[in-house]
C-alpha cells in the first residue's frame, strides 16, 4: 500500500474515533441532563456507581477555578494534536491514531461543555473519586495508551 494511502487511512482512523468519542460524550451528557437531577444520586449497575448530576466549572476536578485554563488548555490539546497527525505524526501507529482521537474527542466535548455552558457535565460518580463524564474516560483512556506505547517503543529499543 503506497505511504499516502496508508497515511490516509490512519487520518481517517483517528478522525473516526475523534468523531465518535465526542458524539458519544455529547450523547451520554445529554441524556445526563434529561434525566437526572441536579446533585441527587441514582444507584447504577447493581449500585457499582451512582449517576450524580453536576456542572464542573473548575478543572482537574475542580481544583484549578480560572475559567480560562480549561477552555485554552482544552483548545491547545486539540490544536496541537490536530497538527502532529496532519503533519505525519500518525504513520504506521495505529495505537496512536486511536489514542489521541480518544483524547481530542474528550477534549472537545468538554470543550463544547465550557463553551456552551460555562462548565463540564459530569455525572458518572463512583464515590471514591470526584464525579466525571464519559470525555473524562476517554482523555484518560487515551493517555494511558499513548503512555504504554512509549513503555513499550523503550522496552523494545
Amino acid at each position: 500500500m503506497p505511504a499516502s494511502a496508508a497515511r490516509g487511512r490512519l487520518l481517517l482512523l483517528f478522525a473516526v474515533v475523534s468523531i465518535a468519542t465526542f458524539a458519544l460524550d455529547q450523547a451520554a451528557k445529554a441524556a445526563a441532563e434529561r434525566h437526572l437531577e441536579p446533585h441527587l444520586s441514582v444507584p447504577a449497575l447493581g449500585g457499582l456507581l451512582q449517576l450524580t448530576l453536576t456542572h464542573n466549572v473548575g478543572s482537574a476536578f475542580g481544583l484549578i477555578s480560572q475559567s480560562w485554563i480549561p477552555i485554552a488548555s482544552s483548545a491547545a490539546v486539540c490544536v496541537v494534536v490536530l497538527a502532529y497527525a496532519l503533519a505525519g505524526g500518525l504513520t504506521g501507529a495505529p495505537g496512536r491514531a486511536v489514542a489521541l482521537g480518544l483524547v481530542v474527542g474528550g477534549a472537545l466535548g468538554n470543550l463544547l461543555d465550557r463553551l456552551r455552558t460555562g462548565g463540564v457535565i459530569d455525572f458518572i460518580d463512583v464515590r471514591v473519586w470526584p464525579i466525571f463524564n464519559a470525555a473524562d474516560i476517554a482523555i484518560t483512556v487515551g493517555v494511558g495508551l499513548l503512555a504504554l506505547q512509549v513503555l513499550r517503543r523503550r522496552r523494545h529499543s
